[in-house]
């Protein structure tokens, strides 16, 4: 098995001194941050405050039924495949990956059904269906999506903007595709049919963005789903964590769970050390946080001034939305509902209006269904099937509702939806159900707000002027994860932990 080890040994000739990091939060970007610390020879503790890992991709058993907490979707495989091959090792010798087929299949109230997929003849089936003259337009938005991919992912996805400079180097090729526009404007210029518009901009709400203001970047999406595919990890996104936990610690890596950590410890301008809720306290040469942002800096950073002052300024910007998840299990199996499906509703621009600005909870709503069961029937009892409904919310701060009184009725509201349109009887096959609310992110997961993916994906929010990877002034002290560079979603915090963890093998092998 090989290491990186050799890249903390001295230039002097002597032996090589073992280094220690501590990672906070074994999401998906905290993992991912310590497999490659681990595998780079620097003895890594990962610590969860949770009973389980994953962070955002929790699971819960209930009933015989195995509930993700999400994420659900998975492109890009080949960003977690490099976490095994940094040491030979491949990923199916823990993960059993599938791909989804068609990756979503989109709905409208009128009954006309789109399957979106990287299956070329069959897409321009489904393209036609709605507006045959979109075909070229669709062609050549997918010419702009490979540049914007090629620009924003493949050459700045995984570099830290640390400073000012950096970003005014990746100026010219956002100013050459127009990223001051939003995703739905770009799409817009290229597709005149309002369907295919919406078909061609709701990923950003995956990342927790508005397709009216979220940069044009985004849609490298596109370009990243039809290369690498739509994938689902057999049993769960809880057995793609599960098997990054096994690496981690294969690799020699401690795991920490079930322990909150309440302090970041420092002196002057180093971090030195953690403290957890338990009373554990340990010293390391560095410390990283997967953690969100603003906890990181509010709550863990009490002693040093640093903490109240960077916080203070990410109370000013602007934050992604919350979620309201309904997960349910039921009797029967519904081949004809696929794995991913979006049940819009009957507006667009005017709902994400109420959701990011206006901040009401809307009498309609899109839904987002999960029907993991679809492609893998571990996932529910013989004969039965698991969903998930999930709809956007206003963040807690822009909705301040008693969700003990909300919930249950924003719960009937969307399981009647999804029996309108797609299975009359639902509330009579309902076997088990449970929902989760903006409350339960913040006390859960520390998300401020309640927000489900940090800061809000726009220009003014992105690259340099988001959080960045290594803190300015404490200088081993590092980020991962949503809030960094370049936002939520797997490959977006696996990037993110690839540009954070080549700062920390950097800056630890000069100490």
């Amino acid at each position: 098995m090989m290491s990186s080890q050799t890249n903390l040994r001295p230039t002097d000739g002597s032996p090589p001194k073992k280094r220690s990091a501590a990672v906070i939060g074994a999401g998906f970007g905290g993992l991912a941050l310590a497999i490659r610390l681990q595998s780079a020879g620097i003895q890594t503790t990962l610590i969860e405050a949770r009973d389980k890992p994953g962070g955002r991709a929790y699971y819960w058993e209930q009933d015989g039924f195995t509930f993700d907490a999400g994420p659900t979707v998975i492109t890009d495989p080949d960003c977690l495949r490099a976490l095994w091959r940094l040491t030979d090792q491949e990923m199916e010798q823990d993960v059993d990956i599938v791909p989804v087929m068609p990756f979503y299949r989109l709905n409208w109230e009128d009954g006309t059904n789109f399957d979106y997929s990287n299956d070329v003849t069959a897409l321009a089936r489904e393209i036609a269906k709605l507006n045959p003259d979109d075909l070229a337009g669709y062609e050549e938005f997918q010419k702009y999506s490979e540049g914007v991919w090629r620009e924003g992912y493949v050459k700045l996805g995984h570099v830290p903007f640390l400073d000012f400079k950096t970003m005014i180097k990746a100026a010219p090729a956002l100013m050459k595709y127009q990223a001051w526009r939003s995703v739905y404007s770009i799409v817009s210029s290229f597709v005149e049919d309002e369907k295919l518009r919406e078909a061609l901009s709701f990923h950003t709400l995956l990342v927790g963005g508005n397709p009216m203001t979220t940069s044009s970047i985004y849609a490298l999406i596109h370009k990243l789903e039809k290369d690498g595919g739509v994938w689902w990890a057999k049993g769960g996104t809880n057995r793609l964590i599960a098997g990054m936990v096994k690496l981690f610690e294969r690799l020699g890596g401690i795991t920490r769970i079930g322990d909150p950590v309440v302090k970041i410890e420092t002196a002057g301008n180093r971090a030195t050390g953690i403290t957890c809720a338990s009373g554990w306290h340990d010293s390391f040469d560095a410390i990283a946080s997967n953690a969100d942002v603003m906890h990181s800096y509010r709550d863990l950073l009490t002693g040093n001034r640093r903490g109240p002052a960077v916080a203070a300024k990410l109370a000013k910007k602007r934050y992604s939305p919350s979620l309201f998840v309904v997960h349910f299990g039921v009797k029967g199996t519904f081949p004809d509902i696929p794995h991913h499906m979006i049940l819009f509703g009957p507006r667009y621009k005017g709902l994400l209006d109420d959701i990011y600005n206006h901040g009401v909870l809307p009498r309609d709503f899109s839904v987002y269904l999960h029907h993991p069961s679809a492609s893998d029937a571990s996932m529910a009892p013989e004969g039965h099937s698991t969903f998930y409904a999930l709809v956007p919310v206003a963040h807690r701060g822009k909705l301040p509702v008693d969700w003990n009184t909300a919930g249950p009725a924003l719960e009937k509201r969307i399981l009647d939806e999804v029996a309108k349109r797609l299975m009359p009887d639902l509330h009579d096959r309902i076997v088990t159900k449970f929902h989760y609310t903006p409350f339960d992110f913040t006390h859960d997961l520390n998300a401020h707000l309640g927000s489900a993916f940090s800061l809000e994906p726009i220009l003014t929010q992105s690259a340099y002027f988001r959080v960045h990877n290594r803190d300015d002034e404490i200088n081993n002290l590092y980020f991962t994860g949503a809030g960094t560079h370049p936002g939520a979603g797997i490959p977006g915090v696996v990037g993110s932990a690839r540009a954070t963890a080549k700062l920390m093998i950097s800056d630890l092998a000069r100490r």
